[in-house]
């Protein structure tokens, strides 16, 4: 995924997976690498950060071309999942600036490579919240690779003239955004227009296991393709990867089939 292109860029993970040296498409729903850090928030609640790589496959090549960083957040000593209304936007911006540093270590980019690095919406709408992911990001502009941020967080809330001034203020040659929306098709079908290169949606919560389910799924992703020329769906069933580019989908993130325990 090259960020100011319409492809994304190969890297090694292609060059891998053409040798021969890739597993199956369900293998990969594991995480490659992963790395852990402590925050604190302004109310000094310690939390613990994980960041899980995750391989990102091109559906067309059926190939892995990139990696996505998984972010969760806990309370320290709590099994939960942190909720993150209750924190202040200080606090988001932290742990994305704090997630952009380790992320950029993690990942490693080489020549032709790309990653994806999660943020809050409301860091990024932010403007010192924006100002600081770039100068985060700035420690990327020496490496030959490609980044970009996926946003999450009520931006099917947001008038798409102030997501593409956001837009505007980050991206570059090497350096773009994936928006990451809801799975309904309303609200996808509010962003049209927003120049964002990538649409990304968590099929988690879409129910796609059978042909039935598979109907209203594919309504989705045909109406998400239509607002962006890149369409990512996270958590897919590697089963329904054919269907998915079939219905419009270009990349994906696969889910391993395994129960979930939060």
């Amino acid at each position: 995924m090259h960020a100011g292109r319409g492809d994304w860029g190969y890297g090694r993970l292609r060059e891998e997976a053409e040798a021969g040296a890739a597993p199956q498409r369900r293998a990969f729903g594991a995480p490659y690498e992963s790395v852990t850090f402590s925050t604190a928030t302004r109310s000094r609640c310690e939390l613990t950060v994980t960041l899980a790589s995750q391989p990102v496959f091109d559906l067309a090549s059926s190939t892995p071309i990139s990696q996505r960083l998984r972010r969760t957040i806990r309370r320290c000593g709590e099994r939960s999942l942190f909720e993150r209304r209750t924190l202040e936007v200080d606090d988001l911006k932290q742990i994305d600036v704090l997630t952009i540093e380790h992320g950029l270590r993690l990942l490693r980019l080489g020549p032709g490579d790309s990653g994806i690095v999660p943020a809050f919406w409301r860091t990024f709408a932010a403007g010192r919240g924006s100002y600081a992911l770039l100068c985060a990001a700035s420690q990327h502009s020496a490496e030959p690779g490609s980044l970009l941020v996926e946003v999450f967080g009520g931006i099917e809330h947001a008038p798409v003239e102030v997501i593409d001034d956001a837009l505007a203020h980050f991206q570059t040659q090497t350096r773009g955004v994936v928006l990451h929306v809801a799975p309904d098709i309303d609200a996808a079908r509010r962003l049209n227009g927003v120049r964002a290169h990538c649409l990304a949606i968590d099929f988690a919560g879409v129910a796609h296991e059978t042909v039935r389910d598979w109907l209203s799924a594919a309504e989705l992703v045909a109406a998400a393709r239509q607002i962006c020329s890149q369409l990512m769906l996270v958590n897919l069933r590697p089963d329904r990867a054919l269907p998915a580019q079939a219905a419009g989908a270009t990349h994906a993130v696969f889910s391993t089939l395994e129960p979930r325990t939060l």
